[in-house]
């Protein structure tokens, strides 16, 4: 089986457990540190045990995501066979990390953040217990200062141990032997919220995905709270600002044409700036964008063309669209028939500009939202024109 879930949110524990119940002979295995030589010696160690005792191994593999090709290849066989039993623990989404063919011998448990709730249990108790917490320092937290520490954990266990072992630590004791943690003492432990990120995994994926999305839907809070989250998390603000310039031209485009300019200008503002003084041109661009009118239309109709540029006849260019440098291109026709607009009553003339083969087609398609409202009408101006011209003809 593969354990999929956040930092802390027991895991290994659930590991232990299982071959606690089961009996079995645990062996665990850090994909941070081991290779092929390492496997090998665990399955030869696992085939003796088994040999000797009748005992299967189970074999746990912390952060499997970490290893390569070739390092998961060895397993399969043994996991086919029966030598061992695997689990593997990783933050990472398996679909992306794990080669299908071990994801397709594993049942895969996604584990959740924990709760506060759950959290505030955890603390309890390791207050609480003499033996394997911190009950022998006679500590004292309020339950105030422990939902504190359980939101700066953010789900994380583990996190939430560790802030109350240093504040219990960072607090003297006093005349009457008790150490009564306030929460200074938890502010100064914690020091920084916990927030779960991986710049190349699921989790970037998602959080650009809901800012994205947020600014389509026109939501400058939400757009707002996505981006400081990335930043907060410690995304790259450049890599930021390229997708607040990508959507301007894909979810904006031409209903507002100062889209794109604003955010190149926020692109530069930060470079010049750098964080965190350049962050707040970011949040600007981000801002602007969720309240700017909305068309896709640019990306449409430039899908469009590409899709033709693929599947249509690769047409030389209409000989009235050429130039003619040379008499010999203009003996040939080059240019001939031209229509010279600026010589015509407002700038019209009834020309084909595009191959026989894609006559009269129409990529460009402007909403009725924001400046594409005047550019619908000027096109629709413009395109009865030649249509009535050309049925009089």
């Amino acid at each position: 089986m593969i354990l999929w879930g956040p930092p802390g949110s027991g895991k290994t524990t659930l590991a232990l457990l299982l071959a606690r119940v089961s009996g079995a002979h645990f062996v665990t295995f850090s994909a941070v540190l081991s290779g092929v030589k390492e496997i090998r010696q665990v399955i030869a160690e696992a085939e003796a045990v088994r040999a000797r005792t009748g005992t299967r191994t189970i074999l746990f593999v912390d952060e499997i995501h970490r290893f390569n090709k070739a390092q998961q290849d060895a397993f399969l066989p043994h996991v086919e066979k029966g030598t061992i039993t695997l689990i593997g623990a990783t933050t990472e989404n398996p679909s992306f990390e794990v080669i299908s063919p071990l994801l397709s011998r594993c049942r895969v448990y996604v584990l959740e953040p924990l709760g506060e709730d759950d959290l505030l249990t955890l603390l309890g108790r390791a207050l609480t217990n003499a033996e394997s917490g911190l009950g022998a320092f006679k500590a004292e937290v309020g339950g105030d200062a422990l939902r504190s520490i359980a939101r700066s954990a953010n789900g994380d266990a583990r996190s939430a141990l560790n802030i109350l072992e240093l504040a219990v630590m960072l607090t003297p004791a006093g005349p009457d032997g008790v150490r009564h943690v306030i929460e200074g003492a938890i502010r100064e432990a914690s020091q920084r919220k916990a927030l779960l990120y991986d710049k190349a995994g699921e989790e970037h994926y998602s959080l650009i995905s809901a800012l994205h999305k947020s600014l389509r839907d026109s939501d400058p809070d939400a757009s707002l709270y996505w981006l400081a989250r990335m930043l907060e998390s410690g995304e790259d603000p450049l890599y930021v600002a390229r997708r607040l310039v990508r959507f301007a031209s894909e979810d904006v485009g031409n209903a507002d044409p100062l889209a794109l300019q604003l955010t190149l200008a926020a692109k530069d503002a930060y470079h010049f700036l750098g964080s965190p003084e350049g962050e707040l041109a970011l949040a600007q661009a981000t801002l602007y964008l969720a309240c700017a009118p909305k068309s896709n239309a640019v990306y449409v109709a430039f899908g469009e063309a590409q899709q033709d540029v693929h599947d249509k006849p690769t047409e030389p260019v209409p000989l009235h669209l050429r130039n003619a440098p040379t008499g010999l291109m203009a003996h040939l026709g080059y240019g001939k028939g031209y229509q010279y607009a600026h010589d015509a009553p407002e700038a019209l003339v009834d020309q084909e500009h595009l191959p026989d083969a894609l006559k009269g087609r129409i990529y460009y398609r402007p909403t009725d939202r924001g400046l594409e409202a005047e550019i619908a009408q000027r096109l629709a101006r413009w395109r009865n024109w030649r249509q009535a011209h050309r049925g009089a003809r």
